[in-house]
């Protein structure tokens, strides 16, 4: 893993003075969470003594005052944490191209969401955060995190109980593709396809296995399963060399990832198990793990426009 701030002075004194604050929100976090601790720890004891009525009563006073204290510190909290966002993950995408910006209140809208057709349920709860983008040579994109969900509802002895699942948690990136499309091609791996037989069923286009596509490269075909609505034109966007890029930036995400090629825009889905680019609270800014991982993720994201060769335009589109 690469260290970023190696030899960045300037992101090392924006996170030496960001520390400063970090230590202040973090000792005020960790009072408000002892004194709520402690309350309750007294109400427990008190019930095992059997003083119902004085356990409550003591232990109620340092939960209030623990609860008081978390309320004030928030505000300081998120100013600390949208601080981070744009002066450390802002400086940090300097440092990996100029050309990079960073809006944490941005995002990729469900409607873009749902129209890259990378997941078939209906999105019933949405959130969406960090938009980053850029341009290389000739190729715009952008990328955010995404978490849609959906809603399950089943009735039990108590009433009714909702559940609420994912239907997809990671970053989004949507880069501008070499050639206007008339048709709609999607790559989802064979893994994820078996879970979700239906999953074409809602989509904006009508697949079958009709538009399943074979193609000539076997290892493409054991790891993903192609659709498309036009079967000559998939064939063009998913070239022998296309393949083999895919592959590998599969082999190097950290699970397994699904494509899809709608009119002049490619979108990937890169799946994660944690949110990225958030300030951390109660480990030390100085600590470099959780920046560089951060921006590696960000590097590896950037890099898809070079290992994909989408500057390269073969359609002549500029």
């Amino acid at each position: 893993m690469q260290d970023f701030l190696a030899g960045n002075v300037a992101l090392q004194n924006t996170l030496a003075t960001m520390e400063v604050e970090r230590r202040k929100v973090a000792a005020e976090q960790k009072r408000g969470i002892i004194y709520i601790g402690i309350g309750i720890g007294v109400c427990i004891v008190g019930l095992l003594l059997g003083l119902l009525f004085w356990a409550v009563l003591a232990g109620l006073i340092p939960v209030i005052y623990g609860i008081i204290v978390l309320v004030k510190i928030r505000e300081a909290t998120k100013a600390y944490e949208r601080a981070y966002k744009q002066n450390v993950i802002g400086e940090a995408l300097k440092f990996i191209d100029p050309n990079l910006t960073i809006n944490p209140l941005d995002g990729i809208s469900s409607d873009e969401f749902s129209y890259a057709q990378l997941f078939n349920k209906q999105i019933d709860r949405y959130k969406t955060e960090d938009l980053v983008s850029g341009k290389i040579d000739k190729t715009s994109f952008y990328f955010a995190e995404v978490h849609a969900e959906y809603k399950t509802e089943r009735e039990t002895k108590d009433g009714t109980k909702t559940s609420w699942i994912d239907i997809f948690r990671g970053i989004v990136f949507v880069a501008d593709f070499n050639k206007h499309l008339s048709g709609v091609t999607i790559v989802k791996p064979k893994d994820l396809v078996n879970t979700v037989g239906s999953w074409f069923s809602k989509n904006i286009f009508s697949f079958s296995d009709q538009h399943v596509i074979q193609l000539e490269n076997p290892a493409f075909d054991r790891t993903f399963v192609t659709y498309g609505t036009h079967q000559i034109e998939s064939r063009y966007v998913l070239t022998p060399a296309m393949m083999e890029r895919i592959l590998y930036l599969n082999a190097n995400a950290l699970q397994s990832i699904s494509l899809s090629f709608i009119e002049s825009k490619m979108y990937i889905a890169f799946p994660l198990d944690r949110n990225y680019f958030e300030a951390p609270i109660f480990e030390s800014l100085l600590n470099p793990v959780s920046l560089n991982t951060d921006i590696n993720t960000i590097r590896f994201l950037c890099d898809i426009v070079k290992e994909l060769d989408l500057n390269t335009r073969i359609w002549g589109k500029e």
